[in-house]
Formats: C-alpha cells, structure tokens, sequence
C-alpha cells in the first residue's frame, strides 16, 4: 500500500510537472484567434500637381479577425507569427479636400513576425510582454470613387489609384492571462511605422505616412 501511495505520488508531480510545463515555458506553442483594429495615423503630404494646395488623404479604421502562432524559445523569449483576414479602408478628402468625402477604398493584408520577452515565471498565470518586429503591408483592391475622378479627371474615364505595398518596423506592448492549464487569454498594442506611395491612373501621386496602431483581443490555446 505504503508503495503504491508512493508511486502515486511521484505520478502526481510529474503531472504537476507537465501541467507547468503547459505555461508559457520553453518549448510550448500557442494558438490564438480574436479581433483586430487597425487605426492609421495619418500624416499626408499634398497630391501632386495639377492639384489644389494642400490637398491631402485621411485614411479610417478596420477591424477585422486575426490570428497568430506563436513557441517559447526559453521561458522568458518567443516568437508570434500574427496574421488576419483581409482588412478594407475608406481614403477620405483632408486639408483642402477635407469637404470631399470618399475618394476610394483599399484593402490590405499586414502579416508581422515579432520577437517577444515575457516578464515573470513561465507558470504565473499574468504575463505582461513587449515585442518588436517587422511588418510586410500588402496593399491591393484599390478603387477610386466618383469624387476622386470629379477632381482628378473631369469628364474623363475613371481614376483608379494603386498603393505600394511596404515594410516596416513594429513595436508591441501587451499582456496574457492564462484561467486554466492550456487556455488564457491575449491583448495588445501595435504600433507601426510605415510609408506608402500612393499613385493614380492620371499621372498624379501622393506619399502618406499610415503608422497605425493595432488593438487587438485573443483567446488562446498552449500546448
């Protein structure tokens, strides 16, 4: 009995040792799916001529779903791979333009490859984390509106518009809060840096500053 108590016991730990080891320690991968908004900064400089002075873009906000993949290289240091479904902004009038409206949409894929060290033990159920990493923004589906033709070319065939796609660095402030052995909870903040060139079908083209900021909130999976 005194034996079987025993190997019992050692069963038990090593179970305890496992359980542990579904934290965020070295060798674990995690899986998380939740929401993402990307809101740009914009800081645009004038379209060129023929254009009004001070003609410049704004671009809005998306959320869309996301998803990431990440492993502990060691219990403090990881990698994420953070990916989502396509996002679809509007590009709106600004400065002298401000009073336009839409002038088109585009859409864009923004897939980032981040470097992350958690803070605290690999088995504390709170981890915050920061990370830096780089971003490739892949810009595609671009449609100019009524508008942007009515200002670019009047009475003319429609401006399309095409953006260059760009890389830039990423800056990430967060934090996971994990409820029980293999599910825990993830939430962010990203801060981009990212220059585009944006160039349209009448010869004309403006380059825009985006550096948006990313909130996201995930539920994750370890194993």
């Amino acid at each position: 009995m005194t034996h079987g108590i025993k190997t019992l016991a050692i069963a038990a730990l090593a179970l305890c040792g496992s359980t542990a080891a579904l934290a965020q320690s070295a060798g674990t991968w995690m899986v998380k799916t939740g929401v993402n908004q990307i809101a740009p900064q914009v800081k645009s400089d004038d379209l060129s001529a023929s254009s009004l002075p001070n003609s410049k873009i704004d671009v809005k906000s998306d959320t869309q779903a996301i998803f990431t993949l990440g492993y502990m290289l060691t219990d403090n240091v990881s990698l994420e791979f953070f990916a989502g479904l396509p996002y679809k902004h509007e590009v709106v009038g600004d400065g002298a333009l401000s009073g336009v409206g839409k002038l088109g949409t585009i859409k864009q894929v923004s897939p980032t490859l981040f470097a992350q060290y958690r803070f605290l033990e690999a088995n504390s159920p709170f981890r915050p984390f920061v990370g830096a990493g780089l971003t490739y923004a892949h810009f595609y589906g671009e449609e100019g509106s009524g508008a942007l033709t009515a200002l670019t070319n009047p009475g003319g065939p429609p401006t399309s518009m095409s953006a260059d796609s760009a890389f830039g660095p990423s800056f990430q402030l967060g934090a996971s809060y994990r409820f029980d052995e293999h599910w825990f909870i993830d939430g962010s903040v990203i801060k981009t840096y990212l220059k585009t060139t944006t160039k349209l079908s009448t010869g004309q083209s403006i380059d825009t500053k985006l550096d948006p900021i990313s909130t996201n909130l995930s539920i994750g999976y370890r194993f």
